[in-house]
């Protein structure tokens, strides 16, 4: 064999062992990463080859597959009653991926997820059948809050108090996710996405605002934990007008003539007297309303319900004045209706907070259970505050319904408790106020409970129409009388 030949056979074997080892790197290191590349499209060919598996509302599915009209992607998502349920589902899209429920368990919808596979499945790779979602909502209390809240943009969250299971969460506008399902959708997603009205944000956990007089329970509840009044009908310290601290403004009450000055606690919270808890928080101090806050699951950064919700927020380094106006709901503190659900439903727990939650269970496709989501009722909850202070405050509560400024979310024969909210909203309160309402009931006769809250962003009313209780309370009681079968 002459020199050239030689040399040539050398280089064409180095080339042949060069390729080897590559092929070898590419199998052994990079197969993984490769494949689970979110450009590789094979994932989503195999995501889309079989019906999805469904997310459970009342032992039915609001979720199927259908077969798709074209392109390589074999079956699309569709939805029963999309709109009504949107807020909890979320979306799955063969173009714009998935989120909330849908993308939480993507891999158990599409039956990627190990704990499906068997032995052999394992082994050979073979894509096996996909599991379903089992949820905590109440269809009942779901339609009730979304038919209520009608055409208005604004959110609600009902949960028992007991349990921490979520009966309802609604967030309008909302939108059909069978609209953007399939992968030429484009013009259906860029018209919810340019919508002004923001239809595909959940505003019941994603969008914390100012939570208004609603976050007075927290100061009371503050106030009674910490001693500086011993009971709900002690009178307070405070004068009418209140001058907020270095300041020569006075923080005023919405009914002038209301009994506000040395209100008690009860009275207070009858009359939504501002006076009484901007003065409140001033004399307990900002360290110990965040203290309470946060017992309630305020400046929580890791809220999964499971879908992860948006951390409401209590400020710090705050003056005097600003923790006042903090007193009231409103500077920086911010709430989802998610959050203040909660404080009413410790409160009506004997101040218990049972973690909320969307999901019951998730099985596979026998029906065994692979996650399961223990309920408050085992044990699987945190004292917030002691169960005198959660009485009184229930108490209270029930004199804002029967007497005072939440009248409209009374449900015959049943034990109802309130607070309204009322929350400025831009510079100098030049925008339109946002309502709030939120609640407990209970009906002794069945055992059976709920805590409601409720928000709306913009009823389309006057500005002078705008209240918790003329907007907000009539969706709360409509959800809580069909959370008690009434």
């Amino acid at each position: 064999m002459n020199k050239t030949i030689r040399r040539a056979a050398v280089f064409t074997l180095l080339l042949v062992f060069a390729l080897l080892a590559r092929a070898t790197w590419v199998q052994a290191y990079e197969a993984k990463p490769l494949a689970d590349n979110k450009h590789n499209r094979r994932n989503l060919m195999a995501k889309y080859a079989q019906p999805l598996g469904d997310i459970i509302v009342a032992g039915s599915p609001v979720t199927g597959s259908k077969e798709a009209p074209s392109g390589d992607l074999r079956y699309q998502r569709t939805y029963k009653d999309g709109a009504l349920y949107a807020a909890v589902t979320g979306y799955s899209s063969q173009a714009y991926g998935a989120n909330q429920l849908e993308g939480i368990y993507s891999d158990v919808l599409d039956g990627t997820d190990d704990r499906l596979k068997n032995p052999l499945g394992a082994l050979t790779g073979e894509q096996t059948s996909p599991g379903d979602v089992l949820t905590t909502i109440d269809p009942a209390v779901q339609k009730a809050g979304y038919e209520a809240l009608g055409d208005a943009k604004g959110a609600a969250v009902a949960m028992d108090p007991r349990s921490g299971r979520i009966l309802g969460m609604v967030s309008t506008p909302s939108f059909d996710p069978s609209k953007i399902a399939g992968s030429n959708d484009g013009d259906a997603w860029q018209a919810l996405s340019e919508d002004e009205d923001k239809p595909l944000v959940n505003r019941a956990i994603r969008q914390p605002v100012a939570p208004g007089s609603t976050f007075k329970l927290v100061v009371a509840a503050a106030a009674l934990e910490d001693g500086l009044y011993g009971s709900v009908d002690e009178s307070t310290d405070s004068p009418n007008p209140y001058r907020l601290p270095g300041t020569t403004t006075d923080l005023e009450n919405e009914n002038a003539s209301a009994p506000c000055e040395d209100a008690s606690i009860r009275t207070a919270l009858q009359y939504s007297c501002n006076n009484v808890f901007g003065k409140m928080a001033v004399d307990l101090g900002q360290d110990k309303v965040k203290a309470m806050a946060d017992r309630f699951g305020f400046d929580d950064e890791k809220q999964d319900v499971p879908v992860r919700a948006y951390a409401s927020r209590y400020p710090t380094g705050m003056d005097k004045a600003q923790t006042a106006l903090s007193g009231i709901g409103q500077f920086d503190v911010t709430a989802t209706p998610l959050q203040i659900s909660m404080v009413s439903a410790a409160l009506a727990n004997d101040g218990v907070l049972a973690s909320p939650h969307l999901v019951s269970k998730v099985v596979d496709s026998d029906g065994d259970a692979l996650e399961s989501f223990d309920d408050g009722e085992d044990g699987d909850g945190r004292r917030v505050v002691s169960a005198e202070t959660a009485g009184q405050l229930q108490d209270a509560m029930r004199t804002v319904v029967e007497e005072g400024t939440g009248t409209n979310a009374r449900i015959s024969g049943a034990e109802v408790g309130g607070k309204t909210g009322t929350a400025q909203r831009g510079v100098d309160n030049s925008g339109t106020p946002y309502a709030w309402f939120t609640s407990y009931a209970k009906d002794k006769a069945s055992g059976k409970q709920v805590a409601v809250a409720v928000f709306v962003e913009d009823s389309h009313a006057a500005r002078n129409e705008v209240s918790g209780n003329g907007l907000a309370a009539p969706v709360a009681r409509k959800m809580m009388a069909a959370a008690l079968g009434r």
